[in-house]
């Protein structure tokens, strides 16, 4: 059995899948006894999307004491959210402006991000992760999409190697948040990306492809996934109003709906696929199902919004306790996924 970690895009609201992988961890560490347990330690297989991207790189980076040994654990992943989500999204009066009249592409200023990301990683490279995984992007001028993939870079070298800084500025240049990312493997190859949501806004399906394709050995059935989403903006854009605005002005709608219809669709896919196999125990999604408590736009990092993303993420973790302490009990155990084990008849219902 592969078990499959998979975490959606959606800015500052990584907090709500942040808050779950400090939930997991925490109970991990409950559960076994061991206070240094981490994620990394209980998944074979990792995926993320834009800011699900960046959670996944911190939680799989290597210590520089011990390469073996994740440097961060679940809680300090979610601090780049609560330490630096006001700074990341912070637009100066004079940027607002000129991007609403299409002066800019972008409206906020990438290198705050690029140096934060730099404090997290500094030179640590994607072969350097300590498990296998993809991280998505899209290439704008080959017009397909690019996986960064930590198998990969370690078997092809620097052609297919990356700094993990770079990989995550990419991953996350979300169209008119932020600039198209140029960056270079470690071969000094152009990539020029943007965020991988505009495909993969859920990375679990490609998560699935991918574990089928490198493993030829594993089939559907063989594989579990755990897909821990941001939520779905379900805000209503009226025709009128979309019709007269500027085509600049509309690209965060855009953005939007691009996002939500990407991740709807593929968690859509993965039901009816895992049920067609008999196995919907075998593909778990947690998200919230209602983002009206907050302002769900993924550069909302307001302090007073924060505040109500970690409201909403405290809920959500509180009203599937019982699903997580099931899944924790799952993933400790020495056979995951059996399918007559009493932990799957809770699952399954």
């Amino acid at each position: 059995m592969k078990r499959i970690l998979s975490i959606d895009g959606g800015g500052i609201r990584g907090i709500i899948p942040g808050m779950l992988l400090v939930a997991l961890e925490e109970k991990i560490r409950q559960a076994t006894g061991n206070g240094s347990a981490h994620l990394s330690d209980y998944f074979d297989f990792f995926a993320g999307t834009s800011t699900g991207g960046i959670l996944l790189s911190i939680l799989l980076c290597p210590d520089a004491e011990n390469a073996d040994k994740p440097k961060y654990s679940a809680k300090e992943a979610l601090d780049i959210y609560l330490d630096h989500g006001i700074e990341i999204f912070a637009a100066k009066p004079w940027r607002r402006f000129l991007s609403r009249f299409g002066l800019l592409s972008e409206l906020y200023d990438n290198s705050v991000l690029e140096k934060i990301l730099l404090t997290y990683f500094g030179d640590r490279k994607l072969s350097q992760l300590l498990k296998p995984c993809i991280i998505t992007a899209y290439n704008i001028e080959l017009r397909k999409n690019h996986l960064f993939r930590q198998q990969k870079a370690i078997s092809h070298g620097d052609s297919r190697d990356f700094y993990l800084r770079d990989v995550c500025r990419a991953t996350s240049a979300a169209p008119t948040y932020f600039s198209v990312a140029e960056i270079f493997s470690l071969a000094n190859t152009r990539y020029p990306l943007v965020d991988g949501g505009v495909f993969a806004h859920n990375p679990s399906l490609s998560a699935l492809l991918e574990v089928i394709k490198t493993y030829n050995s594993y089939k559907i059935d063989d594989i579990w996934i755990l897909s821990l989403g941001t939520g779905l903006s379900k805000v209503s854009y009226n025709y009128e109003d979309f019709k007269k605005k500027r085509a600049i002005s509309i690209g965060p709608a855009l953005v939007d709906i691009m996002s939500s219809s990407s991740a709807e669709s593929t968690n859509y896919y993965l039901k009816q696929l895992f049920h067609s196999v008999g196995k919907s125990e075998n593909y778990i999604r947690i998200e919230p199902t209602n983002l009206s408590s907050i302002d769900a736009s993924m550069d909302a990092a307001t302090e007073t919004n924060i505040q109500k993303i970690i409201s909403l993420a405290d809920k959500l973790v509180s009203e599937n306790e019982t699903m997580i302490n099931t899944i924790v009990e799952e993933i400790i155990a020495d056979k995951p996924g059996k399918k007559d084990r009493s932990v799957w008849n809770f699952l399954k219902n």
